[in-house]
């Protein structure tokens, strides 16, 4: 037996996944500010591969942070980062509206 989906349990499961997921978007566009704070103070960095790994997890964070800091956006293995949001679209398109 399943919940069901109009029940306070599935609204309050829906609600922290939701949660978790800004949650790891916010903490991802901080690990891109916090390197990009040390490129200018020229510290020692977060590796590339680490950025992109947080990318994968919360790509809406990594955006935000690479545009408004203008961090990272010329380099071409972090055009990653974009298809990362496709694909997050695409989840999100698949598992919340239904679609696919």
């Amino acid at each position: 037996m399943g919940v069901r989906p109009n029940s306070p349990v599935h609204q309050t499961t829906v609600r922290s996944r939701r949660l978790i997921y800004i949650i790891v978007n916010v903490v991802v566009a901080l690990v891109y500010a916090n390197d990009k704070r040390k490129a200018v103070n020229k510290d020692w960095r977060t590796p590339e591969s680490s950025l992109i790994t947080c990318a994968a997890f919360g790509p809406f964070g990594a955006i935000a942070a690479m545009h408004i800091m203008h961090h990272k956006t010329q380099k071409p293995k972090f055009y990653l980062v974009y298809l990362f949001a496709v694909v997050h679209i695409l989840l999100i398109a698949k598992y919340v509206l239904g679609i696919f």
